[in-house]
């Protein structure tokens, strides 16, 4: 089986548990059995060190212009998600990118990028409690609920705050490779 791609964005400001939780769920599914069933990466815009919340620094592999193919793209949240709301072509990429995956999941505030973006158009979505106003701002022709920790739309999953995004990330294995290797992740 050809191990997927999971390819997270860095930026400055993210939630650490919206991206290390993920990070660790796709990192250690199928090692017990082997070499595991996904390649995990971290990407930023630029070459060097991101500042996570509360000053976690973070080397990313790759940046957005010399990144490995990507299966699953992951955005994350935090503070950090507004000012890459403002950013054109860190959006530009996002969008561009996500219309080539297997999957794009959102953890917490991610989805207000999604949204922005309008990749949540006509899909239903959630985000952190404290954002669920701004994202039925940013994505009008979204159905936002503030009672799923999760939601998968198909190709679109999004998640609740923070560490929500391990659950759906557990919810993805499922979804990819059955519920033992779930369970054994979990586990």
């Amino acid at each position: 089986m050809k191990k997927r791609n999971v390819v997270i964005l860095a930026f400055d400001d993210m939630e650490t548990l919206d991206f290390a939780g993920p990070f660790e769920v796709f990192s250690v599914t199928g090692q017990r059995e082997g070499d595991g069933h996904f390649n995990v990466f971290l990407i930023s815009e630029n070459p060097g060190p991101v500042l996570a919340v509360n000053g976690l620094s973070v080397n990313p592999h790759y940046t957005i212009f010399n990144s490995p193919e990507i299966d699953i793209l992951i955005i994350p949240g935090g503070v950090g998600a507004r000012k890459v709301l403002k950013n054109m072509k860190l959006l530009q990429w996002i969008k561009e990118t996500s219309s080539k995956t297997e999957l794009t999941l959102s953890v917490c505030t991610g989805s207000l990028i999604l949204g922005q973006l309008g990749i949540l158009d006509n899909l239903v979505a959630t985000t952190h409690h404290e954002c669920i106003d701004l994202l039925k701002a940013l994505a009008p022709k979204t159905k936002v609920k503030d009672d799923e920790r999760f939601i998968d739309n198909g190709r679109v999953l999004v998640a609740a705050g923070i560490s929500a995004g391990i659950d759906m990330s557990l919810y993805v294995i499922e979804k990819l490779l059955g519920k033992k290797q779930a369970l054994e992740t979990a586990n």
